[in-house]
């Protein structure tokens, strides 16, 4: 059974042709479960910002660490703007 037959596909693209700032994102998801970490961040750069974040958001709810707001702030601001420079080089380069 492959995933990749039950990945949404994208609405931005479908109806404008052009990626949206997700694009790439299931892909670099199943590459990361796969364990293909190279290829994951090759297909979506902000993966392992986010699964940073997201395991950080989570762990902060039953552990409360020293500096875990200041944590999750600065892992949102590498998020977001892995997110906008992979876009605007996909922009450009196609």
């Amino acid at each position: 059974m492959t995933f990749e037959n039950y990945m949404l596909p994208c609405l931005n693209k479908s109806l404008f042709g052009f990626d949206c700032m997700g694009c790439g994102f299931q892909r670099a998801l199943l590459a990361v479960f796969q364990g293909q970490f190279i290829k994951a961040l090759w297909l979506y750069p902000a993966i392992f910002p986010l699964l940073l974040l997201a395991t950080t958001v989570v762990l902060s709810k039953f552990y409360k660490f020293k500096f875990h707001q200041k944590t999750i702030n600065l892992l949102s601001l590498i998020s977001i703007g892995t997110i906008i420079t992979n876009y605007l080089i996909k922009l450009t380069l196609s």
